[in-house]
């Protein structure tokens, strides 16, 4: 299959290519556990994850940086008020733009090629990626908006990490930085081109290390062969029975006792 920017994130693409997302909903983050079931139902298209507002954020600048903010704004209405104006929370996506657009190195890592579909064989399967900025022989750059960047999150088995780490942009970095490799012959440093929704946006340019990447290389090509498996049939998928798609379709067959509601602490 012939990747598009048309039919990049269709689901027979979904089927036939793993990405970086697919990777995060079989096998989770930091932040984030998995549920291979429920990644599964997103593949048989029997699930789907809810469009939040703080994705619609992020993805309103994702759009406007890569030029196709006027479809954005068409495919989604639900974005501006009755009255024709953009919602609050579009209006502070406006704000980022604007904040981002004034800093002269933030724009130089976000002038290369504007997503840019690159595809490689690894660890047993195909793998595809979007590049937000592709700047040949030089850099990797991903965009992102969160909430806050210099935010200390927290997990009991890890402790306080930064939001790299957490929500996994390091396994990002890793896989984007191998396929361009694998394409061009160039291992590229990778960096988050980041900017918050806070009061007053803040802005970060951030290098994850080559070593660093290695290491998530590592864990991925570790991690894949199930995920083939699973994607094939092979394996039984893990239920994980915490997310939406597990609440849904969960069927009682006894009563618990009160002492394993909160599982394992």
């Amino acid at each position: 299959m012939i990747l598009t920017a048309e039919n990049y994130f269709s689901p027979e693409a979904s089927r036939e290519y793993l990405s970086v997302s697919q990777y995060k909903d079989f096998c989770g983050t930091i932040g984030k556990p998995a549920c291979e079931e429920q990644a599964l139902a997103k593949l048989a298209g029997e699930w789907q994850m809810e469009k939040t507002t703080a994705l619609m954020v992020g993805s309103y600048v994702d759009a406007h940086f890569e030029g196709s903010l006027a479809l954005f704004k068409a495919q989604n209405p639900d974005i501006f008020t009755k009255q024709g104006a953009l919602k609050a929370e579009y209006r502070k996506a406006e704000e980022i733009i604007n904040r981002i657009e004034r800093d002269e190195l933030f724009m130089k890592f976000m002038s290369g090629e504007k997503q840019i579909i690159m595809t490689a064989e690894m660890f047993g399967i195909p793998w595809k990626i979007k590049i937000d900025s592709y700047l040949p022989r030089k850099a990797i750059v991903d965009l992102k908006v969160m909430r806050e960047l210099h935010k200390a999150e927290y997990t009991k088995d890890y402790g306080y990490m930064n939001f790299i780490e957490y929500w996994g942009y390091d396994i990002q970095g890793a896989v984007y930085q191998e396929v361009v490799y694998r394409n061009t012959g160039e291992r590229l440093p990778f960096f988050i081109a980041a900017a918050s929704k806070e009061t007053e946006p803040d802005i970060e340019l951030i290098w994850i290390p080559d070593d660093h990447l290695r290491e998530k290389l590592i864990e991925v090509e570790t991690n894949t062969p199930k995920i083939v498996d699973l994607k094939n049939g092979a394996v039984e998928p893990i239920r994980c029975s915490l997310c939406d798609y597990c609440k849904h379709t969960k069927v009682l067959e006894k009563p618990i006792h009160y002492s394993e509601l909160l599982g394992e602490v």
